[in-house]
């Protein structure tokens, strides 16, 4: 092994005051000559899909020391975008990314750690410490914390958290169901510690972890509450020493390969639309050219393997036990691409360790639940940059779709329409100036469009903008227009009933108005002033990108 990181605080009499500061935490001497590992925690009382995760640090220490390290636990904050959902609090839960890598490259970097246990669970904590990882490039692996199981109703009905609390809300707004039932969805939605229990963002970024190679086999799909992720948590800190030994860095793991096996399994599975902004800003901090087109190509020649909730019939539980990402990897393998992994084996050769799929859960190639991936990448005269559909939520007959624009100028007031049942069949919802930098945050659109599925509009009104949705949404949303409101992008020059036509299959997203008149709208067009204007998020908007690459910030 070449010289430890560590040793420029370990060695030598010109350390003395920094060896006396580590034996001040307790480290004794003996110790000094061991890789030093940190695990970055992202424990939190404030989310389920953290909760659990003392246990698992307990755990990855013990596995640290067993392998011949030493490890010193530092937290990394983390949003719950189900708590920070329809208010204020969303404008900081994508900003949070960015704030979680430079957390993590700071503690790395100032205590000259030789490596890293990433424990992570919830949507934009994961990325965040996969683009640390990418930036830092010192051995590094990620263990993320689980799924929680569902919950148990009766006649063998299975709760979830976001069909049974935001949908539920709408239905019963509008007295499908009533305060009882509403009750029991709130008790059920969310039994155990781990994160929601479909493909939602935080599973959907698990499940891509493991398959980039960054976690060990099985840790993207084993649940919170169950042995095999302690044995996981453990298998891991023993991993990292060796990892620090080898001088195997995520940049020799995450290579253009590992990312386009990641968008196949992504799309195989039908996942968050939020995959798209997390795999471009990961690549762009591996130095992996990963253009946003990308996702569409591989997307008209991957098919969808998997019915998963919220779209479909199977939660987490069910994937796992059907196979997990191996499973889907053996599905896929005549697509997949060999890569080395953090785990030790390739991904041929984890493919090949494959005995059995329960094909009724992740089905084969030859007999898809689509033709295509769950993921499309539309463009036309309104996203010439490009914006993202989750069309595994799509029903059939929204694939096509020509509508009448309703325009909002931010969530509030999309809310308060659909509530106040302004919004009718027939209607293409235009929420706008919620990008990256409009917002700012680019926040996350679950409220109304779980509000149009429980309203019973969601095969006869379609919702866009340039904000994003949760892996909970489902529906014809699309989310990620590109230009933006806020830098003046055709978004920005909607009417009030113009007509807006979706077709999906053809990957178009246009205004039906002439060039004439959007060069007259354009001409009279203002910037709107900022929605907030100090504080953490101003700086955000002055720096951050549009969705097409990612979100990712620049100086």
């Amino acid at each position: 092994m070449t010289q430890k990181r560590s040793s420029a605080i370990t060695q030598g009499f010109e350390r003395t005051p920094h060896r006396a500061l580590l034996k001040g935490t307790g480290v004794p001497q003996r110790e000094m000559n061991k890789p030093f590992i940190g695990i970055a925690s992202s424990f939190t009382d404030l989310i389920p899909g953290h909760t659990g995760m003392r246990d698992l640090e307990r755990f990855i220490e013990k596995g640290v020391h067993t392998g011949g390290g030493y490890s010193f636990i530092f937290g990394i904050p983390g949003v719950c975008d189900g708590i920070a959902m329809g208010h204020r609090g969303m404008h900081y839960s994508l900003p949070t990314r960015e704030l979680i890598a430079d957390m993590v490259e700071s503690i790395a970097e100032a205590h000259r750690l030789d490596g890293l246990v990433l424990l992570t669970n919830c949507d934009k904590i994961t990325p965040g410490m996969l683009m640390a990882a990418a930036r830092l490039d010192i051995p590094c692996i990620v263990v993320t914390a689980g799924p929680m199981m569902t919950g148990a109703g009766h006649e063998g009905r299975k709760f979830s958290f976001v069909t049974d609390t935001f949908e539920a809300m709408a239905k019963y707004k509008a007295g499908v169901i009533d305060e009882q039932e509403l009750m029991a969805c709130e008790d059920q939605a969310c039994p155990t510690a781990g994160s929601c229990q479909g493909l939602f963002t935080a599973n959907t970024m698990a499940i891509l972890t493991e398959t980039l190679g960054m976690s060990l086999v099985r840790c993207g799909t084993s649940l919170a509450v169950s042995s095999l992720k302690r044995r996981i948590a453990f298998a891991s800190g023993e991993r990292i020493v060796e990892l620090v030994r080898q001088q195997i860095t995520p940049r020799q793991i995450m290579t253009r390969a590992a990312f386009e096996n990641a968008i196949r399994v992504d799309l195989a599975l039908g996942g968050s639309s939020n995959t798209v902004l997390h795999l471009l800003s990961i690549a762009h901090e591996a130095g992996v050219d990963l253009p946003l087109e990308e996702f569409d190509r591989l997307g008209r020649e991957t098919p969808q393997l998997a019915s998963m909730n919220p779209g479909g019939k199977h939660f987490m539980e069910d994937l796992d036990t059907a196979g997990g990402v191996p499973g889907v990897l053996y599905q896929l393998r005549d697509l997949i691409k060999d890569n080395p992994t953090l785990t030790g084996p390739t991904v041929k050769e984890i493919v090949a360790s494959v005995a059995a799929v329960d094909e009724e859960v992740i089905q084969p190639v030859n007999n898809p639940v689509r033709a295509e991936g769950g993921l499309a990448i539309l463009a036309g005269n309104l996203a010439p940059l490009g914006s993202v559909v989750k069309q595994s939520g799509v029903s059939d007959q929204m694939m096509k779709f020509e509508g009448r624009a309703r325009c909002f100028d931010s969530e509030e007031d999309a809310m308060a329409a659909l509530m106040g049942g302004q919004v009718v069949a027939g209607d293409v919802v235009v929420i706008r100036y919620e990008g990256p930098k409009g917002g700012p945050g680019m926040r996350e659109m679950l409220a109304p469009t779980a509000t149009l599925m429980g309203l019973g509009l969601g095969d006869s009104v379609a919702l866009i903008t340039d904000g994003r949705f949760s892996g909970g949404t489902r529906g014809p949303c699309i989310g990620h227009i590109s230009p933006e409101a806020a830098v003046g992008g055709p978004i920005a020059l909607v009417a009030e009933g113009d007509r807006i036509r979706l077709d999906i299959p053809s990957r178009k997203l246009d205004l039906l108005v002439d060039d004439a008149e959007l060069v007259r709208r354009r001409a009279a067009w203002q910037a709107p002033e900022a929605k907030i204007k100090t504080g953490w998020l101003a700086r955000y908007a002055k720096v951050v990108t549009s969705a097409n690459t990612g979100a990712i910030c620049k100086a």
